[in-house]
């Protein structure tokens, strides 16, 4: 009995120090941010309007490349942070720009919206420690 809960705890501690191994590192520093549209702004209905995706001490790379201190953006629109132990989904509310875009357009319908910044590494997992920016509202009329 004692041999089985030894191998299941060294089958545990072996299993976490993968997943450690596995998360992509950010700088302790790196910063996220939305450039536009600002905060509680409001934007025209039925028209485009440009996100402009901001980023400091953390270079963009496209999904795919593991290079050191590197991801690429996630937009999510109305919607809140995903859970930062696993791949980021992609669907209408978590937009990938794995090309290493750092702009988009965007039309949305009218009303009040949450846009925020996720960073992901070359699998679109989050990086350790996360890599988000803060998460602003639009009203759009």
């Amino acid at each position: 009995m004692n041999k089985v809960i030894a191998l299941a705890s060294l089958a545990a501690i072996m299993w976490l120090n993968s997943a450690i191994a596995l998360a992509t590192p950010a700088p302790a520093d790196a910063i996220c941010y939305i450039g536009y549209p600002n905060d509680g702004q409001t934007l025209p209905a039925n028209k485009p309007f440009r996100v402009w995706f901001g980023l400091r001490n953390m270079g963009v790379a496209p999904k795919g490349v593991n290079f050191p201190n590197t991801g690429h953006h996630h937009l999510l629109i109305d919607t809140d942070l995903p859970p930062l132990d696993k791949e980021i989904p992609s669907d209408r509310s978590h937009l990938h720009f794995g090309a290493g875009e750092t702009e988009t357009t965007l039309v949305l319908p009218p009303g009040k919206h949450t846009l925020q910044l996720l960073m992901g590494d070359y699998m679109h997992m989050p990086h350790t420690p996360p890599v988000y920016s803060k998460k602003i509202t639009v009203y759009v009329k």
